[in-house]
């Protein structure tokens, strides 16, 4: 089998087994009356509040007015809220509400145990030889190899 072959069918079995454990995690989410991009917001305000939306687009990789709608949505759920920044009163800051922080902390236990279950699939040994690959893969693209 040519390398060209080999290098699509292994993107392939990446694309696979990524819409894969995503899907799962996307069930998981909607368990919680989340959507996964939902939960990135949730997950990043856990790490570090008092953030631009302009800093959680960045963050997320998406647009500004992608973060706009998703930030609506969850300050009508009373999960995150924004407040005015005293240093630049045409921004935004950030934060979970009390019941945001509740639901982060109830979800990321269980998001976690999904997470390592689905991996386990491989030993531990197989698990680093994956990350070691990954690693190289994403360093190569990121210096502009390929």
């Amino acid at each position: 089998m040519d390398e060209q072959h080999t290098g699509f069918r292994a993107w392939m079995n990446l694309m696979r087994v990524h819409q894969t454990i995503q899907q799962k995690v996307i069930d998981l989410m909607a368990r919680y009356g989340l959507t996964l991009a939902q939960f990135d917001v949730l997950v990043q305000l856990q790490r570090e509040e008092g953030i631009t939306q302009q800093q959680l687009a960045d963050r997320l990789l998406v647009t500004k007015g992608n973060v706009t709608g998703l930030i609506d949505r969850l300050e009508r759920e009373k999960l995150v809220e924004r407040r005015s920044d005293s240093e630049d009163r045409r921004s935004n800051l950030l934060y979970l509400t009390d019941s945001g922080s509740a639901q982060i902390l109830q979800i990321l236990p269980e998001h976690k145990t999904q997470l390592r279950t689905l991996m386990d699939i491989l030993s531990r040994e197989k698990q680093e030889q994956l990350l070691t690959l990954l690693q190289e893969l994403e360093e190569g693209l990121k210096a502009g190899k390929g």
